[in-house]
């Protein structure tokens, strides 16, 4: 098993609300930096006298070792993580994880399909794919949330379009929507797919990844070629407390980014 890593300081450097209780931080190191993170990958994020959390990197800044994470103030630490602003400081330790294999993935097809804040693991992968456009084939991004409002990355989204083929889906449209309606798993629907050269990636609530992953299957995709981000009960991030049991995996250390083909059975086993 691992070993547990001290946590680092690291300085919020900016901050920028995304919906109403989700906020994505911009970090960098105050001193020492952490090793390279790859997408798909996590940290632990410690607020000072609250306690720490999981997280995926939701973008990756460069040489500076800067990191980008989107939280959602959901229980004590990751609202007192949603409340910082710049100039704070939070400790860090990582990367913790596996991450989307984008090399493997080179020359295919590749499929992003994000529900809700599973889009956020789900970002450094565009970003790396825009940068190097040449080495990957069409590049499809399908985003579900359940009404425009929890729509995250909002603009960014809007920039996708032209390099990828971007649809974005609500459960619940408002004022003003004139995009898809319905659950994004209805968005493969009207996909021009070439599954013998696809490679999925998907991230959000597990019932959405199980039917996601289901569906892309029954429709000719190979198993191995489709990975899920199952991030639940991840708590110490090296193994030992044996939260994110899956089955024989420990998704702290296993996952949080694993093949379809690995999980499938286990995904239908009830309260496992």
């Amino acid at each position: 098993m691992t070993a547990v890593a001290p946590p680092l300081p690291y300085q919020v450097a900016g901050t920028r609300g995304e919906t109403a209780d989700t906020r994505s931080i911009e970090l960098v190191p105050s001193g020492h930096g952490l090793p390279p993170f790859a997408p798909g990958q996590f940290a632990m994020i410690y607020a000072f006298g609250v306690g720490e959390v999981p997280v995926s990197v939701s973008a990756l800044r460069g040489h500076q070792g800067g990191l980008v994470h989107t939280v959602r103030a959901v229980g004590a630490v990751s609202s007192a993580l949603y409340r910082l602003r710049p100039g704070g400081t939070v400790g860090l330790s990582g990367p913790y994880g596996t991450g989307w294999d984008l090399t493997e993935a080179a020359g295919h097809d590749l499929l992003v399909i994000a529900g809700g804040i599973g889009l956020a693991p789900l970002r450094p992968v565009v970003h790396a794919v825009l940068e190097r456009r040449h080495e990957y084939g069409r590049l499809t991004v399908l985003v579900g949330a359940r009404t425009p409002a929890e729509l995250i990355y909002r603009d960014e989204i809007d920039s996708w379009h032209g390099p990828a083929h971007v649809v974005v889906t609500v459960d619940r449209p408002g004022p003003g929507w004139h995009g898809a309606v319905g659950v994004v798993t209805t968005l493969l629907n009207g996909l021009d797919l070439r599954p013998e050269r696809t490679r999925a990636l998907v991230c959000g609530p597990e019932v959405m990844m199980r039917h996601t992953a289901r569906d892309l299957v029954a429709r000719g995709v190979v198993p191995d070629r489709v990975q899920v981000s199952l991030e639940r009960n991840m708590r110490c991030a090296t193994g030992h407390c044996g939260h994110c049991q899956l089955g024989p995996l420990l998704l702290c250390r296993d996952g949080p980014v694993v093949g379809y083909d690995r999980v499938a059975h286990l995904l239908l086993v009830r309260e496992l």
